[in-house]
């Protein structure tokens, strides 16, 4: 058999898994709450093994490993930054967002958790939440199936349409039928194999150029500045250089709004489960990390030292190392890997926009709840966002790709603020969070529009800090008594402490 062959039945046995887990998934799920949030009955392993592959995406696999290999480890900034945050979100976020949302009258979704916490009786919130939501997570997903056709293309010779809906179908499928479990199992596998791959390529390509240190020699003799995760530091402006980093660190503040990845938190077991969950992420998302930049360092050694096998584009150069390193069936598996990262990122994306659409802007019209409808109508809506960002994913010259990083920012600006304040201040209002949210989106969309702008500082940074500002203004000067929400933060403080709701007193749920 050829290569290729080999390495199809590899990704054919991983298909069959992911719509495997799918149907496990679908024959659990009998109404919204298990759609949406799996009954709020994930293990800490599982939640933590999610986020990070529907976190990381192809960026992962290709994205990183191909700055790092163009450009040496400056470029590991990016990394560290998210690290920092992923770090900060699962310590401070995660417990309070599990606990906040089941005491503020069981909220599934981050708008629905914001209206219900600011007790915003005008759903302005929720809406315009929902609304941001699915236009990011549309072009957002629209991202991940123009590289599941190019990838298709270039690793097979496939159409570029053929390998798109092919990852697109079997993406469909498993998220519409299974739901938030669905998507979450699947992500479980996915980042498992991300985890193996990304350790298995550098360790054994050490192995096959001999240890370390003759590794080492080769990178730094092809690039000396390599391995200089300072690099450009002290030589013309210092500070320009530290605008620099902290510009790309900036990517950390962006997990703090989401909401593909902080739903996570909400479907913990228990508040408590944060702790375990913090450190099961944590540690794979450094050691995976780790693999992709060891992964591209070794490629720059590697490469040149071999001029017959030429590099073409950086970013395949965790694929290729595979390709020269291992048994086609086993770099076929590793080339899964790289669709896991993709597919993992599109599940969770296509449930939280199908959660927009049913929860906040369906169920706010005040129809009457019906289990098996609402189960219905969130497939509906899964797949109604599959349609639409399949169709903008048709021209294998879209630029969609360009706005992952500003989608990142989009969230992060918007969300990210609000979901801060929503957690640890209690003077926070509708009409404050409503501004802030709405500063932090038009900042980073006119600053990330603007060229002079945007290559000096991420738009993130500017959007995260407009609308804490004004949220922060705005908010006492729209004050009024709310002894429901003053009595619901006390509970939820209560439930992190003892693991108990505690008495709510009467007068503060009485309309």
């Amino acid at each position: 058999m050829s290569d290729h062959t080999y390495q199809l039945i590899a990704i054919a046995i991983y298909f069959v898994g992911m719509l495997g887990i799918g149907y496990f998934a679908y024959r659990r799920t009998s109404d919204l709450d298990d759609y949406m949030l799996a009954g709020r009955g994930l293990p800490p392993g599982v939640a933590a093994l999610s986020a990070g592959a529907s976190d990381m995406s192809g960026w992962l696999l290709m994205g990183l490993p191909g700055a790092i290999y163009a450009s040496g480890l400056f470029e590991a900034w990016i990394a560290i930054g998210l690290t920092i945050g992923a770090w900060l979100n699962w310590k401070f976020v995660a417990p309070r967002l599990r606990a906040y949302t089941e005491v503020a009258e069981n909220a599934i979704t981050i708008p629905s958790f914001f209206e219900k916490r600011l007790k915003d009786r005008s759903h302005l919130l929720r809406i315009v939440g929902s609304l941001i939501i699915l236009v990011f997570f549309t072009f957002y997903v629209s991202s991940g199936m123009v590289a599941a056709g190019k990838f298709f293309q270039s690793s097979f010779g496939w159409a570029y349409l053929s390998g798109l809906v092919l990852v697109a179908g079997i993406t469909l499928v498993y998220t519409m039928f299974g739901g938030f479990l669905g998507a979450t199992l699947t992500d479980v596998a996915q980042g498992l194999l991300m985890f193996a791959a990304l350790l298995a390529v550098p360790v054994v390509a050490i192995l096959r150029i001999g240890d370390i240190g003759t590794t080492v020699g080769r990178i730094t003799d092809v690039n000396p500045d390599a391995l200089n995760l300072f690099k450009g530091f002290g030589e013309g402006s210092s500070a320009l250089w530290i605008l620099a980093v902290i510009s790309t660190a900036a990517w950390g503040l962006g997990y703090f709004g989401q909401p593909h990845i902080i739903i996570r938190f909400m479907a913990l077991r228990t508040p408590a489960d944060a702790k375990a969950g913090r450190r099961i992420g944590i540690g794979w998302m450094v050691l995976t990390c780790l693999g992709a930049i060891g992964t591209a360092l070794i490629g720059i050694g590697y490469f040149a030292n071999d001029p017959e096998k030429p590099l073409g584009d950086p970013e395949t150069v965790f694929l290729v190392l595979s390709q020269i390193f291992f048994h086609p069936l086993i770099a076929g598996l590793v080339l899964a890997a790289v669709l896991a990262a993709i597919m993992s990122t599109m599940s969770s994306q296509l449930v939280v926009c199908s959660s927009a659409l049913v929860e906040d802007l369906y169920n706010i019209l005040g129809r009457e709840s019906n289990a098996r409808r609402d189960v219905m109508l969130g497939r509906t809506g899964v797949l109604v966002v599959a349609i639409v960002a399949l169709l903008l994913a048709l021209n294998p010259d879209s630029s969609i790709l360009e706005l992952v990083a500003f989608a990142w920012a989009g969230f992060g600006g918007a969300f990210g603020p609000i979901v801060l304040l929503s957690l640890y201040w209690r003077r926070l209002t509708p009409t404050g969070a409503l501004a802030g949210m709405i500063t932090g989106a038009v900042v980073v969309f006119v600053w990330g529009n603007i060229e002079a702008l945007s290559n000096q500082m991420y738009e993130i940074v500017p959007g995260f800090l407009a609308n804490l500002l004004v949220a922060y203004v705005v908010s006492p000067a729209t004050a009024r008594p709310q002894p429901q929400v003053e009595a619901e933060f006390d509970a939820m403080e209560r439930l992190l402490a003892t693991g108990e709701f505690g008495p709510v007193p009467e007068e503060a749920t009485a309309p």
